[in-house]
């Protein structure tokens, strides 16, 4: 009986942002100091707990970056809101922005928008840290919707101008959905689809293979986002998809039938975590 093909998504893994900002931390630990980042850089407990043998600290407050002396401080790729931002810049402190590009501009987007006097909408997870920074560039209110039920029960005045954004790894078909029904309601609706590319084509990729495969495994940390969402995405068409964090989470049980094994990752997982959970469940068939 022949071996299940393995299918390893070529978007799988660090996207553009998230490479960015992890360099930028591990280059700081070459130069030495007192280094620390505004937040855990990304969303994976192997890479946090790698750069805090380093040296690297995590500190989560204004308090905190208030009680500092000396050091740099790095803002991590989900951004911080204006307030934190200001803070970090104005502390004497070293201040180092590692804060994604594509975040960057919906900073920019909401910041100018609600400047004009527009209500803003950001489509997303109100505890994620991203969208939490992005409503701290609003001068004016700003309302966060995650589900169809909160889009549709969303209210302004009928003269209300409203700028929807996104956050930059929500579900791309979720977005559209949840747009749709605000428009329904007839306001007046400036939507900028600030979903990345990398996430929309990572999510599209991780579909596609899971639509083939007779298990999927989705490699990402509990805390990711991004993660979840292909978890989500891949067990709507696999119901035998895995979600784990290396390979130590992977307990394959194979009735030798299947044909394919899919594997995806998210945009904060390491190249190391991919190839090792690759390797084995490679050299496990």
């Amino acid at each position: 009986m022949s071996k299940p093909e393995i299918i390893l998504a070529r978007s799988a893994g660090f996207c553009f942002g998230v490479q960015r900002a992890v360099s930028k931390v591990y280059d700081e630990t070459d130069r030495g100091g007192d280094i620390y980042t505004y937040g855990p850089i990304i969303h994976n407990t192997e890479v946090v707990a790698d750069l805090e043998k380093r040296g690297v600290h995590v500190v989560e407050s204004a308090e905190e970056i208030s009680s500092l002396k000396r050091g740099t401080v790095i803002i991590r790729s989900h951004g911080v809101s204006r307030e934190i931002d200001t803070l970090i810049r104005e502390s004497g402190l070293r201040c180092i922005d590692a804060t994604c590009p594509f975040v960057k501009r919906i900073h920019r987007t909401v910041e100018a928008a609600s400047a004009e006097g527009k209500k803003i909408v950001i489509i997303g997870n109100p505890v994620h840290p991203e969208v939490m920074g992005i409503m701290g560039w609003s001068s004016t209110p700003v309302t966060v919707i995650q589900t169809a039920q909160e889009a549709a029960e969303f209210e302004a005045p009928e003269e209300a101008e409203i700028c929807v954004v996104a956050q930059t790894t929500f579900n791309a078909n979720k977005f559209k959905d949840l747009v749709d029904i605000l428009k329904k309601n007839r306001y007046n609706v400036l939507c900028v689809n600030t979903i990345c590319n990398a996430t929309h084509e990572r999510q599209s990729e991780a579909k596609a293979i899971a639509g083939r495969a007779d298990i999927m495994i989705v490699i990402g940390d509990r805390s990711s986002s991004n993660s979840a969402k292909l978890y989500e995405i891949c067990r709507k068409e696999c119901p035998n998809t895995h979600f784990i964090q290396t390979w130590n989470d992977l307990h394959l049980t194979l009735t030798g039938a299947e044909k394919v094994i899919g594997i995806t990752a998210g945009a904060s997982t390491p190249k190391n975590i991919i190839e090792e959970v690759y390797n084995h469940v490679r050299a496990d068939l």
